[in-house]
């Protein structure tokens, strides 16, 4: 007789906690503007980054903010000429 051999049970893995504001962005000619909200418990600080559509016009990466439960914050961004590229990262604040 062959008996096949089994692993052990994996201990349940819990869901990851919700997390990230949530950011609506907008972009007409050469201005970026964000509005970032959070409906979580824990804080997010997100940061603006724009990518110019011409080559000498400089791409710029805004400081950090940080956006607290329930709270909402805007982040506005220009170039000379118009805007190729808008997005937004977050990090978890601890």
């Amino acid at each position: 007789m062959v008996r096949a051999a089994t692993a052990p049970e994996a201990a349940p893995v819990a869901p990851p906690e919700p997390f990230g504001a949530a950011c609506r962005t907008t972009v007409r000619g050469s201005h970026a503007v964000v509005y970032c909200h959070n409906p979580y418990p824990d804080a997010d600080r997100v940061r603006l980054h724009t990518d110019c559509a011409m080559w000498w016009d400089l791409d710029a990466d805004a400081a950090p903010v940080e956006v607290g439960p329930g709270g909402t914050v805007r982040l506005t961004d220009r170039c000379w000429k118009s805007v190729r590229a808008v997005w937004v990262t977050h990090e978890k604040v601890t």
